[in-house]
Formats: structure tokens, C-alpha cells, sequence
């Protein structure tokens, strides 16, 4: 027997070091040839990544949150032969290499419990945490961590499923689909907890990507002297339009939501007030204005708020931009959107959806100096001179970087942009 160690590979061009995010494996773990080990996280980026070997885990090189640089041992494998030639070198050398980013700590293999007897409620079983479903064989040792592919990782979170409680019949336990419709099939509710005073006090690591977001969120209230501008506009015409395109649709083109309609009504709008779509170098002190308009799309994931980009939409018609909105909001809910899909906006729309409240204070989405926040639509009695008459209406909540955009400026821009919605006609105009 020998051992193997797993390095951090190059997860990504320019990338320095990955944040450990999960560990699929643990210490005594016997793992197969292309078995993921753990996810890493660069950025916004989550990479999977598989043993290249088979062998039994004997170490980790850093905890959860723990922060590995490119080429540090990821983790430890004890492999049939002779192992890696280099592990051998290693004592000698000992001086000169630098100690991993996280200690090294090997434990025995975790003990399988003893199943409980079928005549115990589903709340003394030895599962980690309660669930209100029934388990398919015996439950996980304590600190497992259940094998499954994002998608069914997806599907459990959906149906409220501990993942933790599925049987994998899969190699190393790897849960399938299969197993998940299983377990769906011959699920059982639990028994209702008695009322009783709840005393749990729970203690969340910020990890990940909501630790990237914190930061990020952080640096931008720190660096930019925000101020928020609301502007009621009035969505009608624009939703008479929007019902009739959809209904006569080609079926090669997706459906039509507000966003493509804001985002041409952006288009134009920065075309008049170009200091908004730029980037603001606080520490050299320079702008940077943009001829092409990259707008960002705020995006509510499972792992949390991403903003993948959608790139020269100044080239694109409407159709286009709906179809590209779509495809970027599936592949970063999903976990496949790249680096380069996740950068380089100049500008951000954000939205709450059906959720959007009358007003928002959207963060700026820095170095960018102007983002753009869509609040819920509702239909209220509008005065038009005469009568009063329902209309459909709904605040642009905007924020601005008031280091380098005048409050002036930032109301006339808004009005431009209320101007094109109201008139949607005018956005299919060539300037």
C-alpha cells in the first residue's frame, strides 16, 4: 500500500486559490476513479472535482470555508502500490515546502450505527437530522456526506428531501434518480413534535458564495456614496404590447417577460447619458465609459444572489435579449454559468419579481456606478385629468454612485427610461 495525494488542480485561467465549499467524502471513506471528492469555489464558479484514483480517504487538507492556493494538497489517499514517488521525497524536503492552508487531520473511520428497532418512532431513528420522510435502509454514518449529481441534489431540495436518508445503489453509495423516485414513493410522515418551548440555537458558518456576497455587499456600502432615486411609471401600454406579442409568437422564440423591454429601453437610455454605463476606479481615480452595454441580471439562486451578464445588448433585438435572459438565469441556478458569464457588466438591472414591494435601495453592483431595480406591478386609479381610470402601474427604484452622478443627472436619465416604457412604440425606433 502507498499513498496518493490529490493536489488542487487549475480550476480556472488566472485563478489562484478555491474556497473548499463541500467535502463528498470522509476520513476512511473508500472511494472509485472519477468519484467527486469535493466542490471548490472560485468567484462565483463551483467546480466538482473527481479522485483520480481509487483508493480510501486517509486525510483533508482543509476544512469546509478553508481557503487551498493551486497545487496545495486537497486530500490524502491511501492506493494499492507503491503510491506517489513524491510523498517518499517528502521528509526530507520537509524544510522547504510550506505547510498546507488548513492542518491536516486524520480519523478513524466513522462506525456504522446500529439500526433502531421497527417498533421506535421515526424521531429515534439515528439519522443527522430529522426528516419527515422514511429512510431506505439503514441511515448514513453520522458526518457522511450522500454522493449525488447537482440535478438530483436540485430535486431532493425541492421535495424537501434529507439526501442524507436515501439509499444510493450507485458505486460508493452514489444516489440516481432511481433511488430518489424510490425513496418519494415509500416516504412517511413523521409524527407531529409536541408543542414545547424551542430552545435550539443554531450556529451557521458563512461560507461560499454567501461569503463572497457579504463581502462584496460590504465594500460596496464602504467605497460608494450611495443614493437611491423612485420613479412611478406607468406599465400599461407596455403590457398591451408584451400580451400581444407573446400570443403571436413564433415557437422558436421565447416568451416575453418586462426585463427585454427595460433592458432595450436601457439601451437607448445610456446612449443619451453615457456616464452611466461606466465603471468607477476609486483607487486610480478614473471612469471607464463603455461603448458596449453589458447589463447585468441580479439572480436569485439556490446558493444565493448571482449576476450573470448578458453582453453588447445594444446588438441585440428584443427576442435576443428575452432568450439570453432565460439561458443565463437557468445555467447560474444551476450551477453550470462559467467566470466569464458572471463578469463584466457595466450596468445591473435587479428584480424582485412578483416579490418586488412598492420600494426598494438596490446595492450598487461595484465598480459600476448605476443599478436599476424593477418593484412589483399593481393596478390603481390613475387621475387623467377628467376621471379617474385603472391603470397598471409600478416604481423604478434606482440607485446611483454619487461620487461621479449628480442627482440631476441620475432623474433625467430615470425619466428617459420612463419615457421609452410609456411609449414602448419608441423603443423599436432607430435613433
Amino acid at each position: 500500500m502507498g499513498i496518493r495525494i490529490v493536489k488542487l488542480p487549475d480550476v480556472g485561467e488566472g485563478v489562484a486559490e478555491a474556497e473548499v465549499v463541500e467535502w463528498h467524502v470522509t476520513v476512511g471513506q473508500s472511494v472509485l476513479e472519477d468519484q467527486i471528492l469535493a466542490a471548490v469555489m472560485t468567484d462565483k464558479a463551483t467546480v466538482e472535482i473527481p479522485s483520480p484514483v481509487a483508493g480510501t480517504v486517509v486525510a483533508l487538507g482543509a476544512e469546509v470555508g478553508g481557503v487551498l492556493a493551486v497545487g496545495a494538497e486537497l486530500i490524502r489517499l491511501e492506493v494499492t502500490g507503491e503510491g506517489d514517488a513524491e510523498v517518499a521525497a517528502a521528509p526530507r524536503e520537509a524544510a522547504a515546502v510550506p505547510p498546507p492552508a488548513q492542518p491536516l487531520a486524520a480519523a478513524p473511520a466513522p462506525k456504522l450505527p446500529v439500526p433502531p428497532p421497527a417498533s421506535l418512532p421515526a424521531e429515534s431513528a439515528a439519522s443527522p437530522i430529522p426528516t419527515s420522510r422514511a429512510p431506505m435502509g439503514p441511515p448514513r454514518p453520522p458526518g457522511e456526506k450522500p454522493i449525488a449529481s447537482p440535478a438530483i441534489r436540485r430535486r431532493a431540495r425541492d421535495a424537501g428531501v434529507d439526501l442524507r436518508q436515501v439509499r444510493g445503489t450507485g458505486p460508493a453509495g452514489r444516489i440516481s434518480h432511481d433511488d430518489l423516485d424510490a425513496f418519494l414513493r415509500v416516504g412517511t410522515t413523521s409524527a407531529k413534535a409536541a408543542r414545547a418551548a424551542n430552545t435550539e440555537v443554531t450556529t451557521v458558518k458563512v461560507i461560499g458564495l454567501r461569503r463572497r456576497i457579504a463581502q462584496k455587499m460590504a465594500e460596496a456600502k464602504r467605497r460608494i456614496a450611495h443614493f437611491s432615486y423612485v420613479e412611478e411609471v406607468d406599465v400599461t401600454a407596455l403590457e398591451e404590447l408584451r400580451s400581444s406579442l407573446n400570443a403571436e409568437r413564433r415557437q422558436d422564440r421565447p416568451r416575453l417577460t418586462l426585463m427585454p423591454f427595460l433592458m432595450q429601453a436601457l439601451v437607448k437610455a445610456v446612449a443619451d447619458f453615457p456616464e452611466m454605463n461606466a465603471l468607477y476606479d476609486d483607487e486610480a481615480e478614473t471612469i471607464e465609459r463603455h461603448g458596449g452595454v453589458h447589463i447585468g441580471i441580479a439572480t436569485q439562486t439556490p446558493s444565493g444572489l448571482m449576476v450573470p451578464v448578458v453582453r453588447h445588448c445594444e446588438s441585440l433585438d428584443l427576442w435576443e435579449c428575452a432568450a439570453e435572459v432565460l439561458r443565463l438565469a437557468e445555467a447560474a441556478r444551476e450551477g453550470r454559468a462559467t467566470r466569464a458569464e458572471l463578469t463584466g457588466s457595466t450596468i445591473t438591472i435587479t428584480s424582485l419579481g412578483a416579490l418586488g414591494g412598492i420600494v426598494t435601495t438596490p446595492v450598487i453592483n461595484r465598480p459600476e456606478v448605476a443599478i436599476i431595480g424593477i418593484n412589483r406591478q399593481a393596478v390603481r386609479p390613475v387621475w387623467q385629468g377628467t376621471q379617474f381610470v385603472p391603470r397598471t402601474m409600478m416604481n423604478l427604484s434606482s440607485s446611483f454612485d454619487h461620487r461621479v452622478i449628480d442627482g440631476y443627472v441620475a432623474a433625467r436619465f430615470v425619466q428617459r427610461i420612463k419615457s421609452l416604457i410609456e411609449t414602448p412604440a419608441t423603443l423599436f425606433l432607430e435613433a
